[in-house]
C-alpha cells in the first residue's frame, strides 16, 4: 500500500487489495478509528484507494504508515458473512446516468432515444419481473410498471427521469440504513493486539488472546485497556466515553475499577485482571450489539406487514383509476407511490439510531424489541439492594455490652482484627470503619469460617464468635435475649447487626446500614414524569424497615419479607394483574425476575447471571442512566408513531393527487420518494438524551 497523495491531515492510500469485495469495510473503518488521532475513514473499492483524515500530529501519521504495513492485512482477514455486503460503498452511479441521459435526449434521433430508455429501465423492468416470479406483489413490481408503460408509450423522458429518481430514493435509502448499521459497528473497537505483562517478576509484551484472570498488566498514555480489572498501583486520568459517555476523563488509582475499551489518556497503571477475552465489557457490548442488528421487534414486523398489505392498496387502486379514466399517466403516476420504504425503513433505522445513543450513553438494549417494552413499560419494580441502595455497608454503630476491658474503639478493633480475614461486605465494611480510626491490630489464632453463619477464633486464651444472631444464639449458646430493648431498636432504624461474643457471653454488636443513593428520590421522580405509573420495592428487609424507605422515596407499594425465590412470582403476579413490567435488579438471584418481566434491567455491578438474563444493561453506576433509557425508549416509540402518521398523510395525499391527475410520474414519483427520504434522515437523526440527565453528580 502506497501514500498516492498528501495534504495536511489527510492521506489517500492505494493498493489493489482494496478493491476486494469481500473485505468488512465497517470492521477495518472501527480498527483505524481505534488509532490516536485518527479522524475519519473513508474507503473507495472502485477506486481502490483509502482516505484517511487525522490530527496532523507526526507520531499519529507514522503509527498510521506503521499500521497500514504491519496489522492492516491481518485486520483484512475479517470477511463479509455470505450474503452480505459493503452496502455503504453503494455509489449513485446510476443517478448520474439518468441525469446525463436528460440533457443527450433532446439531440438524439427517435431511434436512439428509444434505446437509451430501453437501455437504462431494462434492469429495473427485469428486476420487477423477477420479483413476481419469486415473491409475488411487491414495490418493485410497482415502479417497474410505472417505468415499464412510460417507455412503451414513448414517453421517454418520464421514463428516465421516473428512474433516475426510482435510484435516487434507493441509494439514499441505502445509505441511511447502512449508516445506521454504520454507527453500532463502529462502537465494536478493536481491542490491542499486545500488551505489556508482568510474568515471573519481569514485565514482558505478550498477545492479549494469551492473558488469563489473575495477571498484572501495565498501561500507559495513549493505550488502550483490553481487560476489565482493578488498579493495583498508579494514577491516571481514563477516557471512558466509548463505555460510559462520559466526556471527561476520570482519575483512577489503587483499588479502582477499569473497563476494557476505555482509553488512558495521562499517567500509568498497573491492573489485576479480573476479566480477559471474551468475558470482559467490550466483549459484551459487542455480543449485545450483534444481537441487536439481527433481531427485529414487534414494532418492526408489524411495519414490514403494514408497508406490504399497502402494495395490495396501491395495486387496486391504479386498476380503479384506470378502469374509470383510461389514462396510463394517471396509472403508471399511482403505481410510484408505495408506503413500504418509509415504513418498512424507517422503523429499523430509528432503533438502530437509539441502539447507537443508548450504547453511547451506557445503556445497552438487548435489540429493538427491549427499547419497545421499555417504552411501554408503565410499572417499574426495583430490588432494593444495588438499585436504590449503593449496596455498600457502612458501620454506624458500635455497641459494648459492658464487658471488662472492651470498650466501643477496642470492639472495633477486635472486630476488624477478624473480619480481615473474610472477604464478604460485612467483612469490607468493618474493616474499612476501623481503619478510619486507626485500629489497632489483636493478635488472635487461626480463624475458622463458616459460610452463612460467622467465624470463631482465639484470643489470649478465649474463644470469640463473630456472626449473624441466629449462628450465635442456636450453634454457639450465646444468648443476646438480656439485650433486646437496644437490639430492636436498631433493627426498627433498618441496620443490619454483627453480634460478637467472648467465652460464651455477648460482648457487643456492630450495626451497619446500607446507603440509600443519593440521587434516588430525583429519579423515581423522573420516571414518573417520564410515564411510569407504579414505582414498586421488593426487599427482604422487614415491614416497618421497608415502609419507611418507600414513604422517603416515593415509592407507590412494597413488598417486604421477600425471599430471593419469590422475585420472580411477585413479578409474574404483576403481569397477571395487567401491567407491563420493568424488572431492575442486579444479583443472582434477581435472574428468575428478569426473565419474568416484560423488560429486565441490570446494573452494572451486577453478577455475570443477571447480566446474561437481563434485556437491558446499564454499564454507568448511576440511576439516571436509567431515566435516559426510558426517555430515550418512549421517544423512539414517538419517532416511529410520527413516521408512520406523516408518511402515510403525505402518500395518500400524492395518491389522491395522481389519482385525480394533478400529478404526472414524475412529481408523483419526486413526492414519494422525498417524503421517504425525509423520514430515513430524520430517523437517522434519531432522538436526543437530554443533556441535563446525561450526567447528574
Amino acid at each position: 500500500m502506497h501514500i498516492a497523495h498528501e495534504l495536511p491531515q489527510r492521506l489517500r492510500f492505494k493498493s489493489p487489495v482494496l478493491a476486494d469485495q469481500g473485505i468488512d469495510v465497517l470492521h477495518l473503518e472501527a480498527a483505524l478509528l481505534a488509532l490516536s488521532g485518527i479522524r475519519r475513514v473513508r474507503f473507495n473499492p472502485i477506486a481502490s484507494s483509502l482516505i484517511v483524515h487525522y490530527d496532523g500530529v507526526a507520531a499519529h501519521r507514522q503509527a498510521l504508515l506503521n499500521w497500514l504495513n504491519g496489522q492492516f492485512h491481518a485486520v483484512r482477514q475479517q470477511r463479509l458473512a455470505p450474503g452480505e455486503s459493503n452496502r455503504e460503498n453503494a455509489t449513485p452511479a446510476r443517478v448520474f446516468t439518468a441525469a446525463i441521459s436528460l440533457f443527450l435526449l433532446p439531440i438524439l434521433p427517435c431511434l436512439g432515444r428509444k434505446i437509451l430508455t430501453w437501455t437504462l429501465v431494462a434492469p429495473i423492468v427485469w428486476e420487477g419481473s423477477k420479483t413476481l416470479a419469486s415473491e409475488g406483489i411487491k414495490v418493485e413490481v410497482l415502479d417497474s410498471l410505472a417505468v415499464g408503460l412510460a417507455a412503451l408509450r414513448g414517453e421517454y423522458f418520464t421514463a428516465i427521469a421516473t428512474f433516475g429518481l426510482l435510484e435516487l430514493g434507493a441509494y439514499l435509502e441505502n445509505k441511511t440504513e447502512a449508516r445506521a448499521d454504520g454507527l453500532l459497528r463502529h462502537l465494536l473497537k478493536p481491542m490491542p493486539s499486545k500488551t505489556w505483562v508482568e510474568r515471573d517478576g519481569a514485565l514482558i509484551e505478550i498477545a492479549c488472546s494469551d492473558l488469563v484472570a489473575g495477571d498484572r498488566i501495565e498501561v500507559g498514555t495513549g493505550d488502550l485497556i483490553p481487560i476489565d480489572g482493578k488498579v493495583l498501583s498508579g494514577n491516571a486520568a481514563v477516557n471512558q466515553a466509548s463505555v460510559t459517555g462520559e466526556t471527561l476523563a476520570v482519575r483512577k488509582e489503587k483499588g479502582d475499577k477499569v473497563l476494557s475499551g476505555t482509553v488512558l489518556e495521562e499517567g500509568r497503571l498497573r491492573i489485576l485482571a479480573t476479566r480477559v477475552g471474551s468475558d470482559t465489557t467490550t466483549a459484551r457490548i459487542a455480543r449485545f450489539i450483534e444481537n441487536s442488528l439481527q433481531q427485529q421487534s414487534k414494532t418492526q414486523c408489524l411495519a414490514e406487514d403494514l408497508a406490504n398489505q399497502r402494495v395490495y392498496l396501491t395495486l387496486g387502486l391504479g386498476g380503479l383509476v384506470y378502469a374509470a379514466t383510461r389514462d396510463l399517466d394517471r396509472l403508471a403516476s399511482v403505481f410510484l407511490v408505495d408506503y413500504a420504504c418509509a415504513l418498512k425503513l424507517g422503523t429499523p433505522v430509528a432503533i438502530k439510531s437509539a441502539l447507537y445513543r443508548g450504547a453511547t450513553h451506557g445503556i445497552l438494549f438487548r435489540g429493538g424489541q427491549a427499547i419497545e417494552n421499555l417504552g411501554e413499560a408503565d410499572t417499574f419494580v426495583f430490588d432494593k439492594t444495588g438499585t436504590l441502595t449503593t449496596g455498600l455497608l457502612e458501620v454506624t454503630n458500635v455497641k459494648s455490652f459492658g464487658a471488662e476491658h472492651w470498650n466501643e474503639a477496642q470492639l472495633l478493633s477486635l472486630a476488624a482484627s477478624v473480619e480481615e480475614h473474610a472477604t464478604h461486605p460485612v467483612a469490607d465494611a468493618v474493616v474499612k470503619q476501623a481503619r478510619k480510626h486507626a485500629f489497632q491490630h489483636i493478635e488472635h489464632e487461626d480463624v475458622n469460617y463458616l459460610v452463612a453463619h460467622g467465624l470463631t477464633t482465639q484470643v489470649n486464651g478465649q474463644k470469640v464468635v463473630i456472626g449473624s444472631r441466629h449462628f450465635l444464639e442456636e450453634h454457639q449458646q450465646v444468648s443476646f435475649a438480656a439485650h433486646n430493648r437496644s437490639i430492636h431498636a436498631l433493627e426498627r432504624a433498618g441496620k443490619t447487626l454483627l453480634y460478637l461474643a467472648l467465652d460464651g457471653k455477648p460482648l457487643g454488636l456492630l450495626a451497619l446500614r446500607d446507603s440509600v443513593r443519593p440521587e434516588a428520590k430525583q429519579v423515581l421522580a423522573d420516571l414518573r414524569a417520564a410515564g411510569v405509573k407504579n414505582l414498586i420495592m421488593l426487599t427482604g428487609d422487614q415491614q416497618d424497615k421497608a415502609d419507611a424507605l418507600a414513604a422517603e422515596l416515593g415509592i407507590d407499594r412494597v413488598f417486604a419479607d421477600c425471599p430471593p425465590e419469590d422475585k420472580g412470582k411477585v413479578v409474574k403476579q404483576l403481569r397477571d394483574e395487567g401491567q407491563t413490567v420493568a424488572f431492575i435488579g442486579d444479583g443472582v438471584n434477581d435472574a428468575p425476575a428478569l426473565i419474568a418481566a416484560h423488560v429486565g434491567i441490570a446494573m452494572p455491578k451486577g453478577a455475570d447471571l443477571a447480566r446474561a438474563a437481563a434485556d437491558i444493561v446499564l454499564l454507568d453506576d448511576h440511576l439516571h442512566t436509567l431515566v435516559n433509557a426510558k426517555r430515550l425508549s418512549n421517544q423512539t416509540l414517538d419517532l416511529i408513531r410520527l413516521h408512520f402518521n406523516v408518511s402515510t398523510t403525505v402518500n395518500t395525499a400524492v395518491i389522491a393527487g395522481a389519482a385525480f391527475g394533478w400529478l404526472n410520474p414524475v412529481l408523483s414519483a419526486l413526492l414519494h420518494n422525498g417524503a421517504t427520504i425525509g423520514v430515513l434522515l430524520n430517523s437517522m437523526a434519531g432522538v436526543k438524551l437530554r443533556s441535563e440527565v446525561d450526567r447528574t453528580r
